[in-house]
């Protein structure tokens, strides 16, 4: 099991935990609107640390938006998954291709 994995599961796990005693609790009893700003907060931080040029910050900010993107998901109740399966499905498809066909 990848570390991605252990952290979705434990995110599952705290879906029905005390929001005063779990930060992912308390982000997904805030609802899926906050999680989706949330998320959207974290991926700005990991787009400036990107034009910056800072490795280790942009790792921080990378690990920050995988956890948020996470909970942003379980919020409405896409597992990880759900989020491979597409990605496998996609896979050997031209990214050219796969976006011509969504639109």
């Amino acid at each position: 099991m990848s570390a991605l994995d252990r952290l979705a599961a434990t995110i599952a796990a705290r879906k029905g935990a005390d929001p005063e005693t779990s930060w992912t609790a308390r982000l997904l009893a805030r609802g899926p609107e906050k999680c989706a700003e949330k998320f959207g907060e974290e991926a700005v931080e990991a787009v400036i640390e990107a034009v910056r040029g800072d490795r280790a910050r942009l790792t921080a900010e990378a690990a920050d938006v995988l956890y948020h993107l996470l909970v942003m998901l379980a919020a409405r109740d896409v597992t990880l998954s759900d989020v491979l399966a597409e990605l496998e499905r996609r896979e050997g498809t031209s990214g050219l291709d796969e976006k011509a066909a969504r639109g």
